[in-house]
């Protein structure tokens, strides 16, 4: 039976012990970091090494490609995508045109990434920046304003899902006002439920289709003063699963960040008994992930639901002209270069 974690890998290749780990651990998925890319082929044979393991032609395979700073697949293999504020300027100037060029965008990225059999993005970022935050989240957002965040999300929805990808809406419910990087140090945020409720929250209420999510590593203290997201049942229940009303697949950051404290199988426990779904480990540690491992539960009941649920999005990509969509995106960012 596949349990409820996702795991990386050290290198461009699987060495003999992570072929095994693998195997006995059966995650639900793997993460690849620009640590594992080299070469298309390089990339597409890892990502077959990688399914092997579980026995799964179609295992869930993800990876961060937002373009701008954050992006696992460069130049010259790769084509350089902007970052999300980049369509968020050219949204004040045409909002129409900046809807279009964002689909295309991710109709591109995705296209990129199903070449390589990578079936899973982890975009779009919903986050909605406030003036003082940490840069941590920056350019990765589109907007200050969470109308322009909304708007631009779901065109990254639907464009990486009629390319065959699932996208994964990140940092939920909101990271936008952490004043720290959480790969590094715990962010608290002190605003008012209401406040985030009307801000931080919406972004993620009005994309609550989305089949996949990813947690903040984040401190509201209006609602849980003791506990990030990640581990708060307060937050996934009432917040997440309640005001946002998301029913989706709910996946960790990543346990291995610094902003999460203790051994990382109590770091597990404690994600999967505060409602993820899954947990997340990213470094390509096979001791840590063995630490994981001991703690990752069978993936069955509403877990296993919503991971079905989830892999039911994916299809093949419908036809596209990836040629004109790249002359037509440069047309369009060329009204905000």
């Amino acid at each position: 039976m596949r349990t409820r974690a996702i795991y990386g890998c050290a290198g461009e290749v699987l060495t003999a012990k992570e072929r095994a780990f693998f195997a006995e651990a059966q995650p639900w998925g793997f993460i690849l970091f620009a640590r594992n890319v080299a070469t298309p082929d390089q990339v597409t044979r890892l990502v077959e090494e990688l399914r092997e393991t579980v026995n799964d032609p179609a295992a869930p395979v993800l990876i961060d490609q937002e373009g701008g700073r954050v992006a696992r697949l460069k130049p010259p293999h790769w084509k350089e995508r902007p970052a999300a504020a980049r369509f968020g300027a050219l949204y004040g100037e045409n909002p129409e045109a900046a809807r279009e060029a964002v689909y295309l965008n991710a109709r591109l990225m995705a296209a990129e990434l199903a070449a390589l059999g990578i079936n899973v993005d982890c975009v779009p970022v919903l986050d909605v920046p406030v003036e003082g935050a940490d840069a941590v989240i920056g350019d990765r957002a589109f907007s200050h304003e969470s109308t322009v965040v909304i708007d631009l999300g779901r065109a990254v929805i639907e464009g990486m899902i009629e390319g065959g990808v699932l996208p994964v809406m990140k940092h939920i419910p909101g990271h936008g006002r952490a004043t720290a990087d959480s790969h590094l140090a715990l962010p608290r945020v002190a605003t008012a439920a209401d406040s985030l409720s009307a801000s931080d929250f919406v972004t993620f209420r009005s994309l609550n289709h989305c089949p996949l999510a990813m947690t903040a590593h984040v401190v509201y203290e209006a609602i849980d003063a003791q506990r990030p997201a990640t581990t708060s049942p307060k937050v996934i229940r009432d917040v997440i699963r309640g005001e946002i009303g998301f029913d989706g697949l709910l996946l960790s950051d990543d346990l291995s960040m610094q902003a999460l404290s203790g051994p990382l199988s109590v770091r597990a426990r404690a994600a999967q008994f505060a409602g993820c779904d899954i947990v997340l480990h990213c470094n390509g540690s096979l001791e840590e992930m063995r630490e994981v491992a001991v703690e990752a539960k069978p993936l069955e009941d509403a877990a296993l639901k919503r991971a079905e649920a989830a892999r039911a999005h994916l299809a093949r990509a419908e036809a596209f002209d990836s040629v004109g969509a790249e002359r037509r995106l440069a047309d369009l960012l060329g009204a905000v270069a």
